[in-house]
């Protein structure tokens, strides 16, 4: 089964203090993964600067450094790159950082380093600017303005690294201004990323940055109107669609970021006609039952949860817009109903947040679907979501609406509910706290009652 990497693809040196570097990125990697699962979090990302090691120059980071290292840049040389390094090391620092950006021509300075003709510098320059876009202050983001039109250029290389530190730096100042954003929409950041994508799409690292960049770029306030629509309008979509395939040696990473992407567009409106008619429900569906069935089978490996999540929204989100009649030829002859149930009961303990969400679209699913309703039935499945009506923390009242969804359909569907040992089971939750609990329970014994007159007797 697939794996999030703990070692990302990169070459680069085998030194412990590295590896000790490298290992805890990945996990703050993995724990703003895990914060955006149940927040929609805007968070910034720090390439691991690998050659660090072949620094021969010690310098400490701090304020003094910044300025005596940009006097030697600034005066000439023929030998930058060795000064250019020990500088981005020194960038870390958030008071060294404003310290910088305070200088006069420092960004230009940068900018033109970026657009040299000497390769190593240009490398190093992107490195410096990466480490300006880690800043807490969001005024760094806007003095890195004058360089944004070159990294949008720049996605269109060929060099792995390179085009992952211009996309993760993008990604970076997205957040910390509505005038960088504004300023990068009309640079043309969308078509910009579609064709980075296009270009590597076989390069699954620069796909992943490529994914993180237009993420935080969908998280603005005015993303529906400002954003969104260029989105849908481009070729990401279709691009974000056909990563949703794992890579087997290289991790779940990539189709996290785009399922994230994902999850940020079908959550923005009520209307996916374009997402629809490229096949989305039926991609993220095939996807999602492939995970879930490892799920269901034990499979704990990290960063699992964390595609199934967005990968529950998006089919959520789809299926309620998803209209009735369109619904079998959308899903593509994806059985979702037992994988789904299948996927509840894999995360009740482990996982009940995402045990919740797995029944709420099994309550959209029903909720549109006779045939789903059906299915429950015939397979035998209703007595395995029966067993879920004691569980709290909204499971069971997602659980009462798909019975609701199933009783509402049809008689003889009320007629199989109750012979399945229904009304037992109500006459549990009827006895509980949670007035939602209670009241739902009411609505589908009424059900019950009118479609059934024997159950009256009963």
């Amino acid at each position: 089964m697939w794996r999030l990497n703990k070692v990302r693809h990169k070459a680069g040196g085998h030194a412990n203090s590295l590896e000790e570097l490298r290992t805890k990125r990945r996990e703050k990697e993995r724990a703003l993964r895990q914060a955006r699962r149940d927040r929609q979090l805007v968070s910034k990302r720090l390439l691991l600067n690998e050659d660090e090691e072949q620094d021969t120059m010690e310098v400490a980071p701090g304020e003094q450094d910044v300025v005596t290292l940009f006097q030697i840049l600034h005066h000439g040389g023929t030998e930058k790159e060795a000064f250019l390094r020990p500088l981005s090391k020194a960038l870390r620092d958030p008071s060294a950082q404003l310290t910088f950006i305070k200088l006069e021509n420092s960004m230009h300075l940068l900018v033109g380093l970026l657009t040299g003709s000497d390769a190593r510098c240009r490398l190093q320059a992107v490195r410096c600017l990466h480490e300006l876009s880690h800043s807490p202050h969001t005024s760094v983001a806007s003095a890195c303005l004058p360089a944004t039109p070159y990294l949008l250029t720049y996605l269109s290389g060929q060099s792995t690294k390179f085009t992952e530190l211009c996309l993760y730096t993008l990604g970076n100042i997205c957040p910390d201004s509505e005038r960088v954003k504004e300023r990068l929409l009309a640079q043309g950041i969308i078509p910009a990323l579609a064709g980075c994508i296009q270009n590597h799409r076989h390069n699954l690292a620069v796909v992943e940055a490529a994914g993180f960049a237009l993420f935080q770029l969908l998280q603005s306030k005015d993303a529906a109107q400002k954003v969104i629509p260029t989105v849908l309008a481009s070729s990401l979509p279709s691009q974000l669609l056909s990563v949703l395939t794992p890579d087997p040696d290289f991790g779940l990473a990539p189709a996290i970021e785009c399922a994230w992407c994902l999850h940020s567009l079908t959550s923005s409106s009520e209307n996916h006609r374009e997402l629809l008619a490229q096949g989305a429900l039926r991609q993220c569906c095939s996807l999602l039952v492939s995970l879930g069935g490892a799920v269901a089978d034990g499979n704990t490996d990290q960063g699992l949860e964390l595609l199934v999540c967005p990968l529950l929204r998006c089919v959520g989100n789809l299926l309620s817009s998803c209209p009735a009649e369109a619904l079998h030829s959308q899903l593509g002859g994806v059985d979702l109903v037992a994988p789904l149930c299948e996927l509840v009961v894999a995360l009740l303990h482990t996982l009940p947040a995402l045990a919740k969400e797995t029944a709420w679209v099994l309550n959209n699913l029903t909720a549109h679907s006779t045939e789903s309703c059906s299915a429950l039935l015939t397979l035998n499945l209703v007595p395995r979501l029966l067993e879920l009506l004691p569980f709290s923390q909204g499971i069971n009242t997602m659980v009462l609406r798909v019975l609701a969804n199933v009783a509402h359909k049809k008689k003889e569907f009320c007629v199989r509910l109750a012979e399945l040992g229904l009304l037992s089971a109500l006459t549990a939750t009827l006895k509980m706290a949670d007035q939602n609990v209670v009241t739902l329970s009411l609505e589908v014994l009424f059900m019950i009652i009118v479609s059934c007159p024997q159950v009256c007797r009963a």
